[in-house]
């Protein structure tokens, strides 16, 4: 699993500076987080194939999250793309983005299929055989959603030593891959535990888009193998977080903490700040290990489950 961070800035653009976008590589999918303005610039820097991203989630509609969407939209179809697009965001998502195809007759040559939510609990939004994804309802000052991306367990591994001192056919191997206790040769059950190893652990990752401090959504986000989660604020602007409804760098760290998550990644920082290090110690006086997104970022997961 790997995390590209292609603008992860709040409010408006800058000429160093993008609002929120990210790429999540997962189990074969590239997922679309977010699409703020300079999203499709920001996927050619990081030399991501537009026709790889099949599924875009929108958290809410706030400008800096999805006025690049359409644009995006737009592109597809001047590639003369074929494949299906799915889009996942609150009810209101679809109107916007059909008015402006409608008034620039611009209609698709590919299949838009829009999954409006706005449903106050968590719910499960995608799943196939290897990824769910499931919404964190946030607490922000439009309908909100942070989303949590979760492999599903693999199957068991052989282990061939055990497998051939137990005399096992190799009819039998796609069972123990799936968990089942098989015979040997000589008709005796051999237990499933014996004869395997344990799947490759699954990776979570938990995406907080623009909240306010919100312990709530701890159970939903709880043991994630990495949590991005807004830092707006640090804390000589703390009083400016529940007017906006956002977070300071310190609170995205105790939801952390709750969580128990092994990794946080600040961002939404605001374009106020000249420098980002000032989040880091302040989250890192609550929680360990701390890390800092930046425009053009990439996270691998397998380096931070240490």
């Amino acid at each position: 699993m790997q995390l590209t961070i292609l603008g992860c800035h709040s409010a408006t653009p800058r000429i160093d500076t993008n609002p929120t976008s990210q790429v999540l590589q997962i189990k074969n999918h590239m997922f679309l987080i977010d699409c703020g303005e300079g999203t499709q610039v920001q996927l050619r820097k990081a030399k991501i194939k537009f026709n790889r991203i099949k599924h875009i989630f929108i958290s809410h509609l706030h400008g800096d999250h999805y006025f690049g969407l359409v644009g995006l939209i737009s592109t597809f179809r001047l590639l003369t793309r074929e494949t299906d697009l799915h889009i996942y965001g609150p009810k209101g998502l679809k109107e916007v983005i059909t008015l402006q195809m409608k008034l620039a007759e611009s209609w698709t040559n590919y299949k838009l299929i829009f999954h409006e939510l706005t449903s106050t609990k968590s719910e499960l939004i995608f799943e196939d055989d290897k990824v769910e994804v499931h919404t964190i309802p946030l607490d922000h000052r439009v309908y909100t959603n942070g989303f949590l991306f979760k492999e599903k367990p693999g199957e068991r591994k052989l282990d061939m030593n055990a497998i051939l001192n137990n005399d096992i056919d190799v009819a039998y191997y796609r069972k123990l891959k799936q968990g089942a206790d098989v015979l040997d040769n000589n008709g005796e059950l051999i237990k499933n535990s014996v004869l395997t190893k344990a799947p490759t652990p699954v990776k979570s990752y938990a995406f907080c888009s623009d909240t306010a401090y919100n312990p709530s959504i701890v159970p939903i986000i709880k043991d994630a193998d990495v949590l991005y989660h807004e830092s707006t604020f640090l804390e000589k602007h703390a009083h400016l977080a529940p007017k906006t409804k956002h977070s300071t760098a310190k609170e995205a760290a105790e939801i952390a903490k709750l969580a128990n998550v092994r990794a946080l990644i600040l961002g939404h920082y605001s374009t106020r700040y000249n420098g980002y290090e000032d989040f880091r110690e302040e989250a890192s006086s609550v929680f360990d290990n701390v890390l800092l997104s930046k425009d053009g970022k990439s996270f691998d997961f397998d380096d931070l489950r240490s």
